[in-house]
């Protein structure tokens, strides 16, 4: 496993402990020696989490829409700068480079990313690892959405285990969450089958070490 893609809010949202979880996943994925593939942005946990990555020595991919760009939005001293046109592109680009998922807390775009690579592995169109790392009860509500689809059967009850939840970066990483055994393949664990290449009309920008 080389690379994890984090999906997580442009806000920092309510909590300091938001901001400290996505500084700890960071810092964990570099002790790992695994790169962060995420959104691109500078701003809110996806910023505080890029720059948790980079102080530390280690990569970090950003995947952005040209749009974004232009809003002044793109972080501008990452190991590599993705920039595509839609977000369509920029899921799938993101979920190319990776070998496996973790959501933070986030809004409306880090529930879309979420549940669009569980559809994904739902479908067979990947076979990676998807976690949450659950941050003061953040998930909860999740959680219980799950539940009611599986019992009202809109969802089959296996496509429970594509998911896993875990209150720590290193209990997420190892696939142990809290209460008994894994439900899933650790996230820490490779994988062969790969979602089909993003787009090639991606444009890299690779900044040097020294402007870092």
């Amino acid at each position: 496993m080389k690379r994890i893609c984090v999906f997580c809010g442009s806000s920092e949202g309510a909590r300091p402990a938001y901001a400290d979880a996505a500084r700890r996943l960071g810092a964990e994925l570099v002790a790992r020696k695994l790169g962060l593939v995420y959104g691109g942005c500078a701003v809110g946990l996806m910023g505080v989490i890029a720059d948790a990555v980079l102080e530390a020595g280690g990569e970090a991919i950003g995947v952005i829409p040209e749009p974004l760009v232009a809003r002044e939005l793109a972080h501008t001293r990452l190991t590599e700068l993705r920039i595509v046109g839609s977000m369509h592109e920029r899921k799938a680009t993101m979920a190319s480079l990776v070998d496996g998922f973790i959501a933070l807390p986030g809004g409306l775009g880090t529930l879309e990313e979420t549940f669009e690579i569980l559809t994904w592995a739902q479908l067979g169109i990947h076979a990676k690892p998807v976690g949450v790392l659950d941050v003061e009860g953040y998930w909860d509500g999740l959680r219980r959405l799950l539940a009611h689809a599986v019992a009202e059967r809109f969802v089959r009850p296996e496509c429970l285990d594509l998911i896993q939840f875990a209150p720590t970066p290193a209990a997420l990483l190892d696939g142990q969450p809290p209460g008994g055994p894994p439900r899933s393949a650790p996230l820490a664990q490779p994988v062969t089958q790969a979602v089909r290449p993003g787009p090639p009309s991606t444009v890299i920008y690779r900044y040097p070490q020294s402007d870092r």
